[in-house]
């Protein structure tokens, strides 16, 4: 549950960032400062985002094995 709640706040997101770069690529001018400003942001803040979900995720692979292992050897001493 916990990771489905991180992937949905870094996939909203990531598509923001992926809607915003088409329309900076479709559009001929260029942006203005503030546009560019805040697409940075929203870029680094995704980058964040993936940054702490894959921290997560290895925190969580790192919690199953620990518990499977301690399962695995109650199951061996009894």
């Amino acid at each position: 549950m916990f990771l489905a709640a991180l992937l949905i706040f870094v996939g909203i997101p990531a598509f923001t960032v992926i809607k915003l770069a088409r329309l900076r690529a479709a559009r001929s001018q260029s942006p203005s400062a503030d546009v560019t400003a805040r697409l940075e942001a929203v870029e680094r803040g995704v980058q964040d985002l993936q940054e702490e979900l894959a921290d997560t995720q290895e925190r969580v692979d790192f919690a199953e094995r620990l518990l499977s292992k301690a399962r695995e050897e109650r199951r061996i001493g009894s």
